[in-house]
């Protein structure tokens, strides 16, 4: 593939209290012909993260239509699984007006750093709004994943739906500081909230550089194969690069990350890592959104697919 940077689309402009940083892991859904929604999270000025939503011209995602004045989902009650931070990662089409949000709920640890686990919020008013489903996690922790059951990608295929997520339960500890350690797993539900406590391995850490891997997002192509868009969290960096991998049935995958085309820039907001890409089609064009610098701090960036 052959991507051209097209820039910087959004960034919060401090206005509201819930978003004074970050539009961290964009999320685009096409919700009509003419608009492309894309669900972000957000930080307050304790870094603490709450998800809306960012509505951009299809013609032109560099220009923004819309934004959500109010955050979509605020964190949960003390000792909850997110209460400490809400993170926006699959916004699935139920219906013609209900939506499925899957996020990553992020709690504080005191012997461990953090742990990431999965909720669902639903909406239905066309993905304006959104109420949690329940307090919990529809995933859980489970004996083979303690502390990351999150980074949840979604997908409804007739009448199942396919879940690829972050998985894990070590640590790696660099530069004097823990980081995690995950691989991708993979589940499937008949509604959407039950998952079951045991995924299947689809992609394991095969690079000692590699500790992790960052939100999946898996695209159904024309020729009914699918491709895996990630994020690699390498330790000689200390920063996300980004990955491509191919599948002829969304299981076993093919790496191929050199032919992914976008890697970070010589100078600006994503010169030092590049992350959570998430590839959307509008009017012919493909599109890859995605974060630079510390977690999109600077906000999130679009490149356009010239050559594939």
């Amino acid at each position: 593939m052959k991507w051209r940077k097209l820039g910087l689309v959004y960034r919060p402009e401090g206005t509201y209290s819930w978003a004074k940083t970050h539009a961290m892991i964009p999320t685009p859904v096409r919700i009509n012909d003419d608009v492309i929604r894309v669900y972000i999270t957000c930080c307050d000025d304790q870094f603490i993260g709450r998800p809306g939503w960012v509505d951009l011209d299809a013609h032109n995602p560099l220009r923004v239509l819309d934004f959500s004045e109010q955050c979509l989902l605020d964190v949960g009650r003390p000792g909850t699984f997110d209460e400490n931070g809400v993170l926006a990662c699959s916004v699935v089409q139920v219906d013609s007006q209900k939506y499925y949000m899957y996020y990553a709920g992020f709690e504080h640890g005191k012997k461990i750093r953090y742990r990431l686990l999965t909720g669902l919020a639903v909406s239905t008013d066309g993905g304006l709004t959104f109420r949690r489903y329940q307090e919990t996690p529809v995933l859980e922790r489970s004996p083979g994943e303690l502390y990351f059951r999150g980074g949840p990608f979604v997908i409804k295929e007739k009448a199942c739906y396919r879940l690829w997520y972050v998985s894990g339960s070590d640590w790696v500890t660099l530069s004097n500081k823990k980081k995690p350690v995950y691989n991708l797993k993979y589940l499937e539900s008949p509604d959407g909230i039950n998952w079951g406590s045991c995924g299947a391995p689809c992609l394991n850490i095969t690079d000692d550089d590699e500790h992790g891997f960052g939100r999946p997002w898996v695209v159904k192509n024309s020729s009914d194969d699918y491709e895996l868009f990630y994020s690699i969290r390498r330790k000689s960096l200390e920063g996300y690069r980004l990955g491509y991998a191919r599948s002829n049935d969304g299981l076993s995958w093919d790496r191929k990350d050199n032919l992914m085309g976008l890697d970070v820039s010589e100078a600006g907001w994503d010169s030092e890592a590049i992350m959570y890409s998430a590839v959307i089609e509008a009017f012919g064009n493909k599109y890859c959104f995605y974060n630079g610098n510390n977690f999109g701090e600077d906000g999130f960036g679009v490149a356009i697919c010239e050559e594939f």
